[in-house]
């Protein structure tokens, strides 16, 4: 099993869930509205915080467990749905699940999601 967690621009999510909704493996995602600050690096390739530097840039997080067969489909259409080629696209981090329960029925792993 994976999770998948991907910080997105705002703006594409209306594109990214039409993306998903098309796998057949789709299992659901959790959606977040956040704030986050990139690199911040300078015209001086370096940071120097000041009043107009310090601020966070609005993100909408995606959460979603997916089997390990379908993990790289649903990167792929995920990075594919979000790119815009602009500074701030975002990143996707995937991580190892030991374990996954569905609190309803107790079904676990796959059968879970």
């Amino acid at each position: 099993m994976k999770e998948i967690k991907a910080i997105i621009q705002p703006h594409v999510l209306n594109r990214v869930m039409d993306k998903l909704h098309q796998l057949p493996h789709f299992s659901g995602v959790t959606v977040t509205d956040c704030q986050g600050q990139g690199r911040g690096l300078g015209a001086g390739g370096h940071y120097e915080p000041t009043a107009e530097s310090i601020f966070f840039a609005k993100r909408t997080k995606l959460e979603l467990f997916c089997a390990d067969d379908v993990c790289d489909e649903v990167v792929r259409v995920i990075r594919e749905a979000s790119h815009t080629g602009n500074a701030g696209d975002g990143v996707i981090s995937v991580a190892d699940l030991d374990r996954v329960v569905r609190i309803r029925s107790g079904e676990e792993r796959d059968r879970a999601v």
